[in-house]
């Protein structure tokens, strides 16, 4: 991808979307943001007006049913004392599992809101499709998945369901942070106060990826010599121990805690997508601190750092992976 000077950003903002003001104070608050370990962040795509009116409109069209089985899912989690991370992975599990209706039927032997199958030692029929079971019985399963706090909410509730659809969960995040909040009166689910303060890892991840600098870009390409943008990033988290997803694509989507870019730290994995797409991401790099990226840039180029750009495409949030991917 070519670069663009730094200062058409400062020209023309996020394509449009912010003023020359707010951008130039996005671009400070890196600098700060790498010294905060409290930073924020968004269940969806940052904690983002977008996703937020996203998934105003995707809650709105929820029956009565529906929002009945949100509401015992939360009061169970509260029951058993569980954070609001908790309670989205249950209602994002549930919406893609069943649309959260208690069903008596489904694939196989499948049954009610999370689709437990009796075959597979879920429970008996009578107990899979009773509401309160199979809430806790979720969140049981939930309580032995290693490091869930840490992953992203699709990602932890892929761990309980084990499905052969693993990203499908992600589909429903920003409803399900907005249902968190509309039902409980909690925005908590919205941050990533609890997210791994990753610090210990990235000088690894920074160290190895400084080393590559020079090296050419190969499309398809991931080491030791040679590299593609996410080849680059995937080696530099593996450097450290943390395994992340292959391309660009499914790193944003599945590669960590989801961070808004005014709070991003270094060995932050920051994306560029067609149109500012989330699900058009065609470039990753590595925020290194003060405005600065380490990438792979293009065929022809080699790795190097530069400030960062936008040009239209950067996307306002940044993926950082966790010690709970820690192989």
């Amino acid at each position: 991808m070519r670069k663009i000077a730094v200062v058409l950003v400062l020209l023309t903002g996020f394509g449009g979307l912010l003023g020359v003001g707010a951008v130039t104070g996005l671009l400070a608050g890196m600098g700060g943001g790498e010294r905060t370990s409290g930073a924020r962040c968004g269940a969806a795509l940052g904690a983002s007006a977008a996703a937020d009116s996203r998934g105003r409109r995707m809650a709105q069209g929820l029956g009565s049913e529906q929002r009945r089985v949100v509401q015992r899912i939360i009061e169970v989690g509260k029951r058993r004392e569980l954070s609001p991370r908790a309670w989205q992975i249950a209602i994002q599990a549930g919406k893609t599992e069943s649309n959260l209706r208690n069903l008596n039927y489904g694939h196989a032997d499948s049954l009610g809101v999370f689709q437990m199958r009796p075959s597979m030692n879920w429970g008996t029929p009578q107990q899979v499709t009773n509401l309160d079971y199979s809430i806790n019985k979720f969140y049981d399963e939930l309580l032995e998945v290693d490091g869930w706090k840490d992953m992203r909410p699709g990602t932890a509730a892929q761990s309980v369901e084990r499905s052969a659809f693993p990203t499908r969960y992600h589909e429903v995040e920003s409803m399900a942070a907005y249902l968190v909040g509309d039902e409980s009166g909690t925005r908590t689910s919205n941050d990533c106060s609890g997210s791994p303060n990753t610090g210990e890892l990235t000088a690894k991840v920074v160290d190895y990826a400084r080393k590559q600098l020079g090296s050419p870009y190969v499309w398809g390409a991931e080491g030791p010599n040679r590299f593609d943008c996410s080849g680059l990033t995937q080696r530099a988290w593996a450097a450290a121990g943390v395994e992340i997803p292959r391309v660009s694509q499914d790193q944003y989507h599945s590669g960590g805690a989801m961070v808004p870019l005014s709070k991003a730290r270094s060995g932050d994995l920051v994306f560029w997508g067609h149109g500012r797409d989330s699900n058009s991401v065609h470039h990753v790099a590595l925020y290194i601190g003060n405005n600065k990226v380490l990438h792979a840039p293009q065929p022809g180029e080699k790795v190097e750092i530069t400030e960062l750009w936008d040009g239209g495409e950067l996307l306002p949030t940044v993926v950082r992976p966790s010690r709970a991917r820690a192989s």
